[in-house]
């Protein structure tokens, strides 16, 4: 006779847990969100590779106003984005006497568009920093903070004394390589169409350890993301000063030449540098080989060989361009911004908090499904609240570890100099 009143007050407690039940997780995820808010708004968030074009700061691609690159001052103001640098890039071409002066020139091209940027068309909103601690002045300034990095040593040629001119400008690191080997290092992605074999100088050249003495005189910081790993491991030797590798994701979650296995990450701990997590695609998850063919066909059949040919598209021909991308991306899910942060996790377990930052590529390729333009910013923050870090980590992820690296470069130049 008693079993049915149980069985009934059982069903009863079933039935209102089963319309209750959502309401704490509900509640848990406001305040899980509520708290990366908080978080987000109080760090100085800094990414450290944002690719421009070479008519940047005109009329065509105006940084303060919302267009079609991933990053423009509006999408990092809506974003919480509040720091960056700006990439003065130039790609490898044959090295001769005339191509050294060119890539000096087109170098001076992107110094210029920058400098014009925070000189002279969005004074109120940005301003370029030189030192660590310019960028944390500028960011309580309420302003944008811009920064300049090198990517590719090529535009030194043979000349160090352009090492020097270009820390006049603004350059706060330099990657030593890019895609091809230089006169400075070995690249992890030879190029045959430039006459490359596996390796040119074994890691860094004899100039390229003149080169990177002269950084730390001046106090640039010295980049190994792009170079070989034995160049790398020679950077972080030779350097007096902490390194960065300023685009690079872990090695064991995603097989990519670009990306750094074990042994360059405890390397870098031992530096005291700090590998700047980036959320490039490719980078951050493998794609299957069949997404890959059908990616390079939907490019070789659009005309996108380099940077230069996505410029000359119109909009219409960019957008069929997406379109198609986004129909792969469906049928073979692209990295994400969990993806993204699993490398974080990677190498904070391996090497600890104070070695690991973020940075995104933007226009240079980066961004993955949540953080695919600087507007997007805040899911990064979310994602790593999500997993428990704290607001003290995530401010040394977002930009404490490498400001460190930076005034740590700063002291070595100042005592460098001190000595001559």
């Amino acid at each position: 006779m008693l079993r049915k009143p149980l069985s009934f007050l059982v069903l009863l407690l079933l039935l209102i847990a089963a319309c209750t039940g959502d309401q704490p997780q509900e509640r848990s995820e406001e305040e899980l969100m509520a708290k990366a808010k908080e978080i987000h708004e109080r760090v100085l968030t800094l990414d450290t590779h944002i690719d421009i074009p070479s008519n940047f700061a005109t009329p065509e691609v105006d940084p303060g106003k919302r267009g079609d690159f991933q990053v423009d001052l509006p999408k990092m103001e809506e974003g919480g984005l509040n720091a960056g640098f700006w990439i003065v890039y130039v790609g490898q071409t044959e090295r001769t006497l005339e191509n050294y002066a060119k890539a000096k020139e087109q170098a001076m091209v992107k110094f210029n568009a920058i400098h014009r940027m925070t000189d002279e068309m969005y004074t109120d909103r940005v301003e370029l920093a030189e030192t660590a601690d310019d960028v944390e002045r500028i960011y309580e300034s309420g302003k944008i903070v811009a920064l300049i990095g090198i990517e590719n040593g090529y535009p030194i040629g043979k000349d160090l004394s352009l090492v020097e001119r270009y820390h006049e400008l603004g350059a706060r690191y330099i990657t030593l390589a890019h895609g091809g080997h230089n006169d400075i290092a070995d690249s992890s992605t030879p190029r045959e169409n430039l006459g490359d074999g596996p390796s040119e100088h074994g890691g860094v050249s004899a100039f390229g350890e003149a080169v990177i003495a002269e950084m730390n005189r001046v106090g640039i910081m010295v980049d190994v993301s792009h170079i070989s790993k034995d160049a790398s491991l020679d950077a972080m030797r030779l350097s007096k000063a902490p390194v960065i590798a300023s685009h690079s994701s872990t090695r064991a979650l995603c097989d990519h030449p670009r990306n750094m296995d074990d042994e360059q990450l405890m390397a870098l701990k031992e530096n005291g540098g700090v590998m700047q997590t980036v959320a490039l695609g490719s980078y951050v998850k493998e794609d299957p080989p069949e997404k890959e063919a059908a990616r390079d066909s939907i490019r070789e059949a659009s005309g996108i060989r380099s940077w230069a040919d996505w410029q000359k598209l119109t909009d219409e021909e960019r957008n069929a361009y997406r379109a198609k991308i986004s129909a792969l991306d469906e049928k073979w899910p692209s990295a994400n911004v969990k993806d993204f942060v699993d490398h974080i996790d990677y190498a904070v377990e391996l090497i600890g908090i104070d070695h690991v930052g973020i940075s995104s590529d933007f226009d240079g390729g980066g961004g993955v499904d949540g953080w695919d333009d600087a507007s997007e910013t805040f899911n990064v923050t979310l994602e790593l609240v999500r997993r428990g870090y704290s607001e003290e980590d995530i401010a040394r992820l977002w930009s404490g570890n490498l400001l460190r690296v930076l005034r740590d470069v700063e002291k070595v130049a100042s005592e460098m100099q001190a000595e001559a």
